[in-house]
């Protein structure tokens, strides 16, 4: 048997895809016995926030990782569609009949039994997952964290990413501080003092997201994550002598120091993207988009996460995780959802999908399956096993964690196409890992 802890959707995937194999499977969920303050329904799979799943067409990042998940198998994407409301080409879903339907399927299913109640201690027998999510109750995110040797993070506060691709090298240079470290360690956009300070000037001015009460309850914790438009905004010399500093930089185009600087730096080894170094923020998306641009080397800049802010239990997933979901120290225990570093819905319950998988092929006494970086759910379990460059920060489904294509298509719209083509024929070799032939025909 396989312990799960948290019917959220990441569990219920895992649960699902154990039980749908033959396997029995113990869920423990704390609802309706204790709640998060985000939480409020007593069903499984709980959409907190947003009731949208992302774009439908296989074109989309976000497209492709749902049909991935349904060739091999998913519980949810099925019920999402089952339960969809218009959306353009989103594919959004009535949350509660959404909720109602993942429950009854995990409810009735005859491999699955059922327990509640709060888990405070992290099982010492037994293969498990740990799926309790960003708001992991405070008792058993402390043994958690113990673990897993501190390396918890309990506050998101997370800087944009931008694909390399989009960057205007035109106003761009590699080096490193004092040339400390490797030429290409960063990627640095400089600014002249005029473009500066309109930047600056909007920056203080730009609209702020809302900041949920449980999700900043001790301004220490607000005040070590400082944004970069609370720290602008306190005076207009803050940032250039802090997060953009241009000492120790001459920019090759000028041949001076330039008067404020912006550094990049490589979000994954395959260098496809770049976070903006220093720059967490509390920004709308739209705001961040638009101010972040008047950078010259950002003017074209795709975002493929926004700067976030909020509480967000999860771990530094590259120092502890294999690409399986699997704790590196402790093989028995599997974690998934967003606590493991994936971004998003249908992210989380992918992660939940190949924990519950590989949790099963252990407890059989087989090797895992790892899934090519090709794919949207690949590269996602890789980012959590070996993402960040040593800041590690959550990532949703985008085009950029995708290995570029050999022949380089300078269309968006065909290069994604392209992309998500090669990312389901890659899928077709390892189907036979992950369904039996009753299971394929069903689909």
């Amino acid at each position: 048997m396989i312990r799960i802890i948290g019917a959220g959707l990441a569990g219920c995937e895992a649960a699902w895809q154990i039980a749908c194999s033959g396997e029995p499977v113990e869920l423990w969920e704390m609802k309706p016995e204790t709640y998060t303050p985000a939480h409020h329904s007593p069903d499984f799979a709980e959409l907190v926030c947003s009731n949208s799943l992302k774009a439908s067409r296989l074109e989309s990042a976000a497209g492709l990782l749902k049909e991935e998940m349904r060739r091999l198998g998913s519980l949810l994407v099925p019920c999402a569609k089952a339960c969809a409301v218009p959306a353009g080409g989103a594919l959004a879903v009535d949350r509660d009949q959404f909720s109602r339907m993942v429950t009854e399927k995990i409810r009735s299913h005859p491999n699955i039994t059922l327990r509640q109640g709060e888990v405070r201690e992290i099982p010492e027998e037994g293969i498990t997952i740990l799926a309790t999510g960003p708001l992991t109750a405070d008792s058993l995110a402390e043994k958690i964290s113990r673990l897993c040797g501190g390396s918890l993070s309990f506050f998101d506060a997370a800087a944009p990413i931008v694909t390399e691709e989009s960057i205007d090298r035109n106003h761009a240079f590699t080096a490193s501080r004092y040339g400390r470290g490797g030429e290409e360690d960063y990627l640095n956009c400089p600014m002249n003092r005029e473009e500066y300070e309109a930047f600056h000037r909007e920056l203080c001015t730009a609209q702020r997201a809302p900041v949920h009460s449980f999700d900043v309850q001790d301004p220490k914790v607000y005040e070590g994550c400082m944004p970069i438009e609370i720290m602008a905004g306190r005076g207009p010399d803050t940032i250039r002598f802090g997060p953009m500093k241009p000492v120790g930089l001459r920019d090759p185009a000028t041949g001076h120091r330039p008067w404020a600087v912006l550094q990049l730096r490589k979000e994954n080894r395959e260098g496809t993207l770049y976070n903006l170094v220093g720059f967490q923020t509390n920004l709308k998306f739209g705001e961040q988009k638009r101010v972040f641009g008047m950078i010259p080397a950002l003017r074209n800049a795709e975002f493929v996460r926004y700067g976030v802010m909020h509480r967000n239990t999860f771990l530094n997933s590259p120092e502890l995780l294999g690409a399986d979901f699997c704790l590196r120290s402790n093989p028995r225990l599997y974690f998934a959802g967003q606590i493991t570093g994936v971004e998003g819905y249908m992210e989380s319950a992918a992660s939940g999908l190949l924990a519950g998988r590989n949790a099963l092929r252990r407890l059989r006494g087989e090797e895992p399956v790892f899934l090519p970086p090709e794919t949207m759910m690949g590269a996602l379990s890789r980012h959590v096993a070996y993402g960040g460059q040593g800041n590690f920060q959550p990532m949703g489904a985008n085009f950029g964690v995708l290995p570029p294509l050999e022949v380089h298509i300078r269309d968006k719209k065909e290069r994604y196409a392209a992309l998500a083509q090669r990312a389901l024929s890659k899928l077709r070799e390892y189907q036979g890992l992950f369904l039996t032939p009753q299971e394929e025909d069903m689909l």
